[in-house]
């Protein structure tokens, strides 16, 4: 069964070069082991997900400019998610904050191609369907 993601759960986008730490404000005001609790909709680049270190996509324009500055040889350039749909698809059957609970096996879309997937949730108690 799925796990509920926490606020210590640890992300990586398949076109970053690091993974990243989640991070999920209080404004749910629900918990799973002492930590808050995360729903698809928290997803707010820079306050929940802060950047995959460096960024490989050339569809980044950063990076596909840096590419071509360096005569086609990939340049990955600093990570800046952009983030516009929520978390899919999250528990069919546990909601918080009035949205689906965001549970492990969900995957949220960077508008620049790349997948991130939660690595680990943050904690290993708390299942969620």
């Amino acid at each position: 069964m799925p796990s509920q993601v926490t606020q210590t759960a640890m992300l990586m986008c398949s076109f970053g070069t690091g993974p990243c730490t989640y991070s999920v404000l209080p404004t749910n005001c629900v918990q799973a082991c002492n930590m808050s609790a995360a729903n698809i909709q928290d997803k707010t680049a820079y306050v929940n997900i802060s950047g995959f270190i460096m960024c490989t996509s050339l569809a980044n324009p950063a990076v596909a400019s840096a590419t071509s500055a360096a005569l086609g040889v990939l340049t990955p350039q600093a990570c800046t998610p952009m983030l516009a749909a929520p978390w899919a698809p999250g528990s069919a059957t546990v909601q918080i904050g009035g949205q689906p609970a965001l549970n492990n096996t969900s995957t949220l879309m960077c508008s620049y191609g790349g997948v991130i997937s939660v690595t680990s949730p943050g904690q290993m108690t708390v299942s969620v369907a």
